[in-house]
């Protein structure tokens, strides 16, 4: 059979046109192990990349004591990883489309788990952030490949929306365990546990993989625009580098100034390269469908604001209230229940409610849990945060699925690996992005308890920003995605 090949700019609201699991002998029923098996293998994989995004933040303070490092270093030991995974996905979409997502699964798994071993061994900041930039492009591979692996295995609509609903809970929960999970490695055993654990799991999933995922491929895929992708790649890095900075060196300083002017010239040569080369890494007429434009803002509005903060947030928890790294991720763990309920209902929800109503609906949600935390103080007890944690992860619970449904319907099978690339690396610049620009507000000397007031003021700035983020994406998301129910 052959599959469709129409633009995700001009898909609206139909499934994507992929051929159905094979027929079983003895007409018995279709019992498609190996689209179980896809499932597993995406979400036992995305659950570990998301855990190296959050899994991480409440092992911070120990890493800065153990390597020596400030509040900057501990910025890059998040930022390595996101940065280099947002400005790789979109080219790794490409390649996954072009040789195969299968093949490019397998390649991801085996390089995200070896830079594991690198971070585990490091010996210095400067290493373990070397380190966290290659997993962060092993990340960038098995990002752009999980939803596109889904769509092949899941044809039917009814069946993909089942998956899709727990690929979200796997998104959201995974981030929201991540600090528990990070305070039981680096209390029971030792920080550098928090990347050794990935290397069975990647290994499982290699295995599992071969054993069962089938390969899918795009026959007309784009070729890889180097040119747009060395572009993009300084860009960020100069924009991240300088927002990271400013604060300790001034904003008019000179090494800042020329970082943030070099940046925004990276960027606008980038959109010209992306304007005029015949296949782009970022075709910027997808653009001018508000579907597509809608969900891409959406995404990087809860990245930049929910997962950004994340990370100041368990900060506090230890630096101020001097909670032990247990202790802070078991604060998460009320919410993250809540979190997988909210994902497992939203199948139902959408029955109901228009996409566009859902991702408006749970913005404002995650606004307010974030505005409830504002009631965290110098002097409070941890049970001050459990309001407003609980009710940002309800809304993120909803987000997750209803943005992954969305992606997947922009897309053919054909295209399913450039729009899960180019949602994932909006996703990844808006965590990249949001952990400089909100670090900006908190006192580089303030960030492991030297001064908790002045913490806690720059924090609350942080949530402030974080809070209009993501009411401007709630928005957004109201007047752009427009698609009908269910």
């Amino acid at each position: 059979m052959t599959t469709t090949t129409t633009s995700p700019a001009s898909r609206e609201s139909t499934a994507p046109l992929i051929p159905g699991p094979r027929r079983q002998p003895l007409g018995r029923p279709v019992k498609n192990s190996s689209s179980t098996l896809s499932l597993v293998v995406v979400c036992v994989t995305t659950a570990m990349l998301m855990l190296d995004i959050a899994v991480v933040n409440t092992a911070l303070p120990t890493i800065a004591s153990e390597l020596g490092t400030g509040l900057q270093g501990v910025q890059w030991v998040v930022d390595a990883y996101t940065l280099a995974l947002a400005a790789t996905v979109l080219t790794a979409g490409s390649v996954a489309d072009r040789l195969g997502r299968r093949r490019l699964l397998v390649a991801g798994l085996v390089l995200f788990t070896l830079a594991s071993l690198g971070c585990a061994a490091a010996g210095t900041i400067g290493v373990l952030e070397a380190a966290r930039a290659v997993q962060g492009l092993g990340a960038a591979v098995l990002f752009a490949v999980s939803l596109a692996v889904l769509g092949h295995a899941f044809p039917d609509a009814g069946a993909r929306a089942k998956a899709l609903a727990v690929y979200g809970a796997t998104i959201g929960a995974s981030f929201a365990v991540g600090p528990l999970v990070g305070g039981l490695l680096t209390q029971g055993l030792d920080w550098r546990w928090i990347f050794l654990v990935n290397v069975p799991v990647g290994a499982l999933c290699l295995a599992l993989t071969l054993r069962g995922v089938e390969e899918s491929r795009d026959p007309h895929a784009r070729r890889v625009d180097w040119a747009g992708q060395l572009l993009l790649t300084g860009a960020l890095f100069l924009l991240v580098l300088g927002l990271v900075r400013g604060g300790a060196e001034g904003w008019s300083s000179t090494p800042i100034v020329a970082s943030l002017a070099a940046a925004a010239a990276l960027l606008v040569a980038f959109v010209a390269v992306e304007a005029r080369v015949a296949e782009p890494m970022l075709p910027l007429g997808m653009f001018a469908d508000r579907l597509f434009t809608g969900t891409q803002v959406a995404a990087f509005a809860i990245s930049s604001s929910l997962f950004a903060v994340f990370l100041y947030m368990t900060l506090y928890l230890q630096g101020v209230l001097h909670l032990s790294p247990v202790e802070a991720g078991a604060v998460y763990l009320p919410g993250t229940v809540v979190m997988f309920v909210a994902a497992g209902a939203t199948a139902q929800l959408l029955d109901r409610l228009s996409a566009g109503v859902a991702l408006c609906g749970s913005l404002l949600v995650v606004a307010g849990g974030m505005g409830l935390s504002l009631l965290a103080g110098p002097h409070s007890s941890w049970v001050v945060l459990l309001p407003g944690t609980v009710v940002s992860f309800a809304g993120a619970g909803v987000f997750n699925p209803v943005m992954s449904g969305l992606v997947l319907s922009q897309s053919d099978s054909a295209r399913a690996g450039l729009a899960a690339g180019i949602n994932d690396s909006f996703r990844q610049v808006g965590i990249a992005l949001g952990v400089a620009v909100l670090g900006t507000f908190v006192p580089a000397a303030s960030a492991f308890g030297a001064d908790p007031e002045g913490y806690v003021t720059g924090l609350h700035h942080a949530l402030l920003v974080s809070v209009a983020v993501a009411v401007a994406g709630a928005v957004v998301a109201a007047l752009f995605v427009r698609r009908p129910r269910g």
